[in-house]
């Protein structure tokens, strides 16, 4: 199988999905920020200046999921009818862990905006907590699984359960 974003020149080409049918599809992505035990603790007891940063960053991962097309080039603009960002903590790791889903009934799939809201979500993590440490990592983000399409399912390995 070729690569898709491409013509028989090399050309870099938006997809053409006009005679694709309309399908539901889901995509979830997940990933973490590594932080120190300060920042873990003033996340979890809502005690960072800048506010409740994960009620900031749920706001941020879903705008971002929103605006993906606006990010990466050959995406589609998608009627998105759904998008969820959650967030586990870790504590043994001092990592919050963020997951992204989107959902949309459309020609193509929601991967990259799923991807792209979990980025967000951590990012803004990161802006928020900067200011008390500046060495914190992003790490690990993936799509855990995607559903509907002509190609069908995908689960991560072990992790997209």
């Amino acid at each position: 199988m070729g690569l898709s974003h491409f013509d028989e020149n090399g050309t870099a080409l938006m997809v053409d999905v006009t005679e694709k049918n309309d399908t539901v599809r889901e995509a979830t992505a997940t990933g973490k920020i590594i932080v120190n035990q300060e920042v873990y603790e003033a996340i979890c007891d809502r005690k960072v200046e800048k506010g409740d940063v994960l009620a900031v960053a749920t706001t941020a991962g879903i705008m971002g999921a929103k605006r993906t097309f606006e990010w990466i080039p050959m995406c589609h603009i998608l009627p998105i009818s759904n998008c969820k960002v959650t967030f586990e903590m870790l504590p043994q790791e001092y990592a919050v862990q963020c997951f992204c889903t989107v959902k949309v009934t459309g020609k193509t799939g929601v991967e990259m905006e799923a991807l792209t809201g979990v980025s967000t979500a951590l990012l803004t993590v990161y802006d928020m907590c900067k200011a008390l440490d500046k060495s914190m990592e992003i790490k690990e983000i993936y799509l855990c699984k995607k559903t509907g399409g002509k190609s069908g399912s995908y689960f991560h390995e072990a992790k997209g359960k």
